[in-house]
């Protein structure tokens, strides 16, 4: 992959070729703590609390080496597809109830420890 990386080309899922550019630099200004669930295994997966980063024209997110683009309303209960393994994801902003997955709860959601302290603030838990 990384060597693709480099030639501003990706292989998705069908085996096709996908142009994209990795920003010169992930900016805090356009990032949120945003909720991540893997939608491939079913209507519940792995989900976690992480720092989403977003392109300049916001239609392309980035978390923990993974490249995200919208599904544009054609997903089954999912809104973003990771664009090399198309495995489809729920990405959305984390709820202050913390009834994060999709049916509720946060059973086994995890947190990413660098944003821990930044998410229970903004939940207004401590």
């Amino acid at each position: 992959m990384k060597n693709e990386m480099e030639n501003n080309k990706i292989t998705n899922q069908y085996g096709q070729e996908v142009d994209f550019e990795l920003p010169k630099e992930f900016k805090i200004e356009r990032s949120r703590i945003m909720y991540i669930e893997d939608k491939s295994g079913g209507l519940e997966g792995n989900g976690r609390i992480g720092r989403v980063y977003f392109s300049k024209s916001g239609k392309t997110l980035y978390y923990r080496g993974m490249i995200f683009q919208s599904l544009k309303g054609m997903g089954f209960k999912a809104n973003y597809v990771e664009i090399e393994s198309g495995n489809e994801y729920w990405i959305s902003g984390p709820r202050k109830d913390q009834n994060d997955r999709l049916y509720g709860g946060n059973y086994g959601v995890e947190i990413d420890k660098d944003i821990k302290s930044e998410y229970l603030e903004l939940i207004n838990k401590k």
